[in-house]
């Protein structure tokens, strides 16, 4: 395991992604910026004496369970003040920035994931005589507008009709039937993971009041194309709870709901469990309509020998991770991991790339307390210290490749309300589950002086007493992360105070 150093992130990392900034910091240099100045004793007693006293902050927050912060000098590394620095806690999504660093080290941020169709044959009087297979690599951002395109490349080759067979390979990566088997069945954001995705693994659900009962619709929207598909069927049933159940039928995915929770209409998205026969089903109605009869998709064990005769490229990994990180999306982060861990020859599974990524963490960044479950935070089985997460932001530093990826988070007055002339920044990675809250990345004060911190809070308790059903909408949990991110946002204003 090759350890990270400062230089690598930035000037190797840094310099791949010219033209991006944060807090108008060049992010091309390939020298280490200089060192930052630590406030005198005095200094600093002094902002003390004016600044919220940290037993105060957290006490008035009422969260129970656990709170730690650090917080140092985000050019030296020195830490200037903590809370339970070093107890390892739950990160939630905060995970996600420790999943970039992985993808960048280890795939480079150049990198895209192409999904292709390969022909086991060739093409004679629009024929393919032989096999078509639709070929991923883990493409995490795979919409329905880019298999539409694919089938127009397919046209544009002649194509008419398929000999053979059509199958699916998505045994690129790891199947994965659920990133937290612990979450209901029905939330969107907990969706299956493969070598092949479309759409976050996400299927629309829709539905609409028809004489006594409900018409409803399953189908792979996008903002040009709404093909139905029939790997995930729905049933509407008579009965107050639960809303919804799921179960494997062999190839398809069958869902019921309750008939008293869908009012006049509506629509959400849904996990789907089968990604290949999902982007299958989708890639072959898009076909029909350039007027390619395929047959009906099949899974394929093995990567295909043949010819690579239509080819759409993902954006690069910098672009993926960005948007992970703005959007704090889990399938992005798994597939980057599970990529990350599968080229360092550490995959297999989820959790043996979540350990592969724990690993590298400890050995190239010095983490003692890292230990992950996933690569998006989902787990609350995760732990790392907010010291940790510190010395991971100072040792890339301000300006670097993290801080350049993160988004800007709104700061936020004693009243809750954004400030639109703030006197810092904040560049940071949130992360929410129920009853845990974190935020960690960098503050920039008005004279350029930066910032590194992690803020980790948890009950973990109150958290394991929620059963299945209460997961969506637990009671208490939405108060319960509006006070943790109010601590977040005053606890950054005091370090402003007295450090910056």
């Amino acid at each position: 395991m090759r350890g990270i150093s400062r230089r690598f992130f930035l000037s190797g990392l840094a310099s791949t992604v010219a033209g991006a900034a944060v807090a108008e910091a060049p992010l091309t240099s390939i020298r280490p910026p200089p060192r930052g100045t630590i406030p005198s004793p005095a200094l600093v007693a002094a902002s003390t004496r004016s600044a919220p006293q940290i037993d105060a902050l957290i006490a008035e927050a009422q969260l129970g369970g656990d709170v730690g912060f650090v917080v140092a000098d985000a050019k030296t590394g020195v830490i200037l003040e903590e809370h339970n620095g070093a107890t390892p806690m739950p990160p939630a999504s905060v995970a996600k920035a420790v999943t970039a660093l992985y993808a960048f080290d280890t795939l480079g941020m150049g990198q895209v994931f192409p999904t292709q169709l390969i022909a086991t044959g060739p093409i004679s009087n629009g024929q393919l005589r032989g096999d078509l297979i639709l070929v991923g690599s883990g493409d995490p951002t795979l919409d329905t507008d880019g298999l539409a395109d694919m089938a127009q490349a397919l046209k544009a080759k002649g194509v008419t009709s398929v000999s053979g067979s059509f199958k699916v390979f998505g045994g690129a990566l790891p199947y994965v039937r659920s990133i937290d088997p612990e979450q209901p069945e029905h939330l969107g954001y907990n969706p299956a993971v493969m070598g092949i995705n479309l759409n976050y693994n996400r299927v629309h659900f829709e539905w609409a009041r028809a004489g006594n009962g409900y018409s409803v619709a399953m189908d792979g929207r996008s903002d040009r194309y709404r093909p139905a598909v029939q790997m995930a069927r729905m049933s509407v049933v008579n009965r107050d709870l639960p809303v919804y159940t799921y179960k494997a039928a062999g190839m398809t995915d069958e869902w019921t709901v309750a008939a008293t929770a869908l009012g006049n209409g509506g629509s959400r998205w849904l996990p789907v469990r089968r990604p290949d026969l999902y982007a299958g089903e989708v890639f072959q109605a898009l076909a029909s309509v350039h007027g390619i009869k395929l047959p009906r998709p099949e899974p394929a064990t093995a990567m295909p020998a043949g010819t690579p005769i239509v080819q759409h490229n993902s954006a690069d990994v910098s672009t993926i991770a960005k948007d992970m990180l703005k959007w704090s999306t889990n399938l992005t982060a798994e597939v980057l991991g599970l990529s990350a861990s599968a080229k360092r020859g550490t995959g297999g599974s989820l959790a043996a790339s979540a350990r592969g990524m724990s690993d590298w963490m400890r050995q190239g960044l010095g983490a003692k307390s890292a230990s992950f479950h996933d690569h998006s935070g989902l787990s609350d089985q995760s732990r790392v210290s907010a010291e940790d997460m510190v010395r991971m932001l100072a040792k890339i530093g301000p300006g670097g490749a993290l801080h350049s990826h993160m988004k800007e988070v709104a700061v936020r007055g004693a009243d809750g309300n954004t400030i639109a002339e703030p006197p810092y920044r904040i560049h940071a990675k949130t992360g929410t589950l129920n009853f845990v809250s974190s935020l960690a990345g960098y503050t920039t004060a008005a004279d350029g002086n930066v910032l590194a911190f992690a803020i980790f809070t948890g009950d973990v308790a109150r958290r394991r007493a929620l059963s299945k059903a209460e997961m969506e909408m637990a009671a208490g949990a939405k108060s319960w992360s509006g006070r943790s991110r109010m601590l977040q946002q005053k606890l950054i204003s005091r370090w402003v105070t007295v450090y910056a």
